[in-house]
């Protein structure tokens, strides 16, 4: 069915809420409803030395309004160098241009006068000091200690930290680059890649289908290539390739799986890429390209489901995006609930329950110590930096937003709707307020008995969990349970635990079930049968190391030293810090280790860091 009604539809009357702002877009300053970038061509010199990149870029217009406007452009500590403007693209001249007033959350306006007739725009320029969406690694940060890394993070919003561009999810557009990094080194971009050109230092690189400025993506660094099949591969160190390709071998059948539930696949190939340590994330979705970081290396693809989330999301988020970050859920919900399924198809119902019983604890325990102004799935951000979205909420609320439309309306239905939503939006930006119009008359319309059991108000605009939320179970984390307690009153003996089969969500619910009722005898006895301080897997590891801060087991406090400098990624050391300051000793040791840790995290990490430990008072 055709996409367009949906395009400026208002959500039904008895769904409407006041806060859905007609999908305007609070985190960009951009004027793309009068001009519009429609493709960009970009030249950067990767300057490892001054860690920077030396930029020109030619944007392609559109007047999407009459009469005459200007461009105006998202910037964060860019250095404008030169503007230019041209009417066939290949004559340029020299025109004026204005830098805005600095906000410390979006950064300046760039405003360029345009003529009736300019159709591009040239823009020399050079990346600030500080740019959020660029992290430079340095050699010893890196696998193989010999040369440096360099990595962009787009979203939410630091695409404008490298590209001066209209920075918003709500337009789309296609790109062609030329990067040209040190002979030794290899770029790649969320694009189309060569993986058998390597070794000039120059590289180009074509994304034809139109994406959001989020996902524009480069790394530079010693990379080589392993392909896993006909259209996916990785990219990785050389010290890292061989674990990588094993741990993500089943990458061809996550691709099929996820056709067969919800049709074909888009954008040509799936590669991956694993990252230094410092990088923030478990993953991100750069199309063609998905970003990883080494922590999901567990070595018995028990942490796949990172892997089967990024490419979730070359269907919900990157085919069909949210259109503000308010509706971040948009992307993330649903890709929560896709990952599940495709985990079901090839690993199990037993595995995909596991890992929804999980996140639905963990949503619990999260929504607990929010304001009520963060538990929504629909998000009001205005004056409130994009960044306040990354909660559990939009993850594992949506998903069981849509799992319950799933149960009411059965499997097979649902499936059909999800399927014709991501055709029908296909490379399109969406708002909440759009996606509850089209539910309405694609789905629930067709059955309003079932539909009067759907509370879509509350499920977006509530604080709360709904009562009818799906309570997802399994068996087998059930069991898990039932030992720990067993042990912890004393009617099974450390050595009658029965482990040897147990996954790793199943040792993280055990280790859960026992966070806040172990002494340090017990840990002691923990840890000498099962060895948990040295853990190889980075998510056993960092549930134990939290354990043993809540309980002041010290004998893992080296490990953690360890694990907290050589892991970067936010969701397994922001907790760890927050736990230590907890305590006056804790506080010392936090501001210990951080003042080791902290040149190796991302500037977004350091920015919530800084807070916890009291860094900025320093």
């Amino acid at each position: 069915m055709s996409h367009t009604k949906y395009m400026s539809a208002n959500p039904p009357a008895d769904l409407s809420n006041s806060q859905l702002h007609g999908g305007r877009d609070f985190h960009s300053y951009s004027n793309r409803d009068q001009v519009a970038v429609r493709h960009i061509d970009l030249e950067l010199d990767v300057l490892f030395e001054e860690r920077t990149l030396r930029g020109v870029v030619v944007l392609s217009l559109d007047k999407t309004s009459s009469g005459v406007h200007p461009l105006i452009l998202d910037t964060m500590n860019l250095i404008i160098i030169g503007v230019e403007t041209s009417t066939d693209g290949s004559s340029f001249s020299v025109t004026p241009f204005s830098l805005g007033r600095v906000d410390p959350i979006l950064g300046a306006p760039l405003t360029i006068p345009l003529t009736r007739d300019a159709n591009y725009v040239r823009i020399q320029y050079v990346t600030g000091a500080i740019a959020p969406g660029l992290q430079w690694f340095a050699p010893a940060q890196t696998a193989g200690k010999k040369h440096p890394f360099m990595s962009t993070q787009s979203e939410t919003i630091f695409a404008r930290s490298w590209i001066p561009i209209q920075d918003t999810p709500q337009l789309r557009l296609t790109y062609h680059a030329r990067v040209r990094v040190p002979s030794d080194l290899l770029a790649v971009m969320g694009a189309a890649n060569n993986p058998q050109k390597y070794g000039d230092g120059d590289y180009e690189f074509s994304m034809s289908q139109p994406i959001p400025s989020y996902l524009i993506a480069l790394a530079v660094g010693d990379l080589v290539f392993e392909p896993l099949g006909p259209r996916s591969g990785v990219y990785a160190e050389p010290s890292v390739i061989k674990r990588a390709a094993t741990e993500f071998a089943d990458i061809e059948k996550m691709i099929e799986a996820t056709e067969g539930l919800y049709g074909p696949y888009l954008w040509g190939r799936y590669d991956m890429l694993v990252l230094p340590p410092g990088f923030p994330y478990g993953g991100m979705e750069n199309p063609r390209l998905a970003f990883v970081a080494p922590t999901v290396l567990a070595g018995d693809k028990s942490l796949v489901s990172v892997i089967t989330h990024e490419l979730a999301h070359s269907w919900s988020g990157n085919l069909v995006t949210n259109a503000t970050w308010a509706d971040y859920w948009l992307n993330e919900g649903f890709t929560v609930y896709v990952e599940r399924r495709v985990i079901e198809e090839i690993y199990g119902r037993e595995r995909a329950e596991m890992e929804a019983s999980l996140g639905r604890q963990v949503l619990e325990d999260n929504l607990a110590t929010l304001e009520d102004r963060s538990k929504t799935l629909y998000i009001d951000l205005r004056d409130r930096d994009p960044e306040e979205c990354f909660t559990i909420v939009p993850y594992e609320k949506g998903a069981l937003f849509l799992r319950h439309l799933e149960e009411t309306f059965g499997r097979a239905l649902f499936d059909r709707f999800l399927s014709s939503y991501f055709s029908d939006f296909a490379f399109r930006s969406i708002t909440t307020a759009e996606f509850v119009t089209y539910l309405k008359d694609n789905l629930l319309d067709r059955d309003p008995r079932r539909a009067s059991l759907i509370p879509v108000r509350q499920w977006l605009y509530g604080s709360e969990l709904p009562d009818c939320a799906p309570q997802p179970r399994s068996d087998a984390l059930a069991r898990v349970e039932s030992q720990a307690e067993s042990w912890l009153v004393g009617e099974t003996s450390i050595q009658d635990l029965d482990t040897a089969r147990w996954s790793t969500h199943e040792w993280l619910r055990f280790l859960r079930y026992l966070s806040n009722n172990v002494d340090k005898e017990k840990m002691q006895q923990l840890d000498s049968r099962f060895h948990l301080t040295y853990s190889r897997n980075s998510e056993i590891a960092h549930q134990w190391l939290l354990i043993s801060v809540r309980n002041r087991y010290e004998a893992a406090y080296p490990r953690l030293e360890d694990f907290l400098i050589s892991t970067g990624r936010e969701k397994l050391i922001v907790p760890l810090y927050q736990e230590l300051v907890k305590s006056s000793d804790g506080r010392q040791l936090a501001a210990a280790i951080y003042g080791k840790a902290r040149p190796g995290y991302h500037y977004l990490t350091v920015n919530k860091l800084d807070k916890i430990v009291g860094w900025h008072r320093r």
